[in-house]
């Protein structure tokens, strides 16, 4: 139903992005500066040098932690972020780039709760949800627990795509960028990890949520604009492309957004968002002039375009 909330998982990231850029049309974050001026800690293990950016690119080399972690850690959030500003690169920062599956959201989100006093959490509820007039959390309130769709398992004998197979290979990038922390897979639908801020794939809203958020990136939505056209168009920029070290064919990075690429094409040039896990997504299409927003409950055990998202979206842009 319109009430009905839904995990977005990573499409949860481009909405990050978003309140990082804000912070950056603010003058208060700047992606080329290193990460140690805003978290001094991240130096050790010969990460002095990473600029801020590569953390929003996927590009710093910390898709996966060495150090064992699990749930309550996660909820904890400083023994992850601690852990990562332990963790030497697992490839020359800068050099290629590679899926941070779920650091990404940690490394990012750190920065910005240093950066702006409050969790990123707060951030995207006060600066973005509560301005747009939309449901969309990152830590749900109790309250709306109930409302939550729960996560369901893939369709019986879904065919996977080779990814899939190779992220369950524990000798992979892939399988260490995937499991950590190591999630178990029960605690999605549980609230103890709904409550929780994990950055890279945990919110929760709905699809009018999503199109908004991107809606009032290229554009005003009731008077509120998030980002310039300037920061918008940096933002946008390409700064990874070519094979991703963890996902093992080719993607392609703005700074925090997902750039159109064979696998995830949204709409074709213009586009900037985010697809998350399953099938959800949210986008815009700046020469198009729209936003899209799409969120579901069933898995799916592929990572290129889902049949459901691809169908959409074709079935929308038949009608531009």
């Amino acid at each position: 139903t319109p009430e009905t909330l839904q995990m977005v998982w990573s499409s949860t990231k481009g909405v990050v992005a978003i309140a990082a850029h804000m912070l950056a049309q603010e003058g208060r974050l700047d992606f080329d500066a290193p990460v140690i001026e805003y978290w001094p800690e991240f130096g050790a293990e010969g990460k002095r040098d990473i600029p801020v950016r590569w953390l929003f690119s996927h590009r710093s080399g910390l898709a996966a932690i060495d150090q064992p972690l699990g749930l309550e850690d996660v909820i904890a959030w400083t023994p992850v972020v601690d852990a990562l500003a332990a963790q030497r690169p697992l490839w020359e920062p800068g050099t290629a780039h590679g899926y941070h599956t779920f650091t990404y959201g940690w490394l990012a989100g750190e920065v910005m709760r240093r950066v702006s006093g409050v969790s990123v959490g707060q951030l995207v509820a006060e600066r973005i949800a509560k301005p747009l007039g939309i449901e969309f959390w990152i830590g749900l309130p109790e309250e709306l627990n109930d409302r939550v769709a729960p996560v369901l398992p893939p369709i019986p004998n879904d065919p996977p795509d080779p990814f899939v197979v190779r992220a369950t290979d524990p000798t992979s990038l892939t399988y260490r960028s995937f499991t950590s922390p190591a999630i178990p897979p029960a605690a999605f639908n549980e609230y103890l990890f709904r409550s929780a801020e994990v950055p890279a794939g945990n919110g929760i809203g709905t699809a009018r949520a999503l199109s908004r958020i991107y809606a009032a990136c290229i554009g005003e939505m009731d008077g509120v604009r998030l980002l310039d056209p300037a920061t918008l168009d940096q933002a946008t920029q390409t700064q990874a492309r070519g094979e991703d070290l963890v996902m093992g064919f080719e993607t392609h990075y703005g700074t925090g957004f997902q750039l159109p690429f064979p696998f995830r094409p949204m709409a074709g040039k213009g586009s900037f968002g985010h697809h998350g896990s399953g099938g959800s997504v949210g986008f815009a299409n700046q020469e198009l002039g729209f936003s899209f927003g799409y969120v579901m409950n069933q898995m799916r055990p592929v990572y290129g375009a889902d049949p459901r998202t691809s169908n959409l979206i074709n079935a929308f842009l038949s009608c531009l």
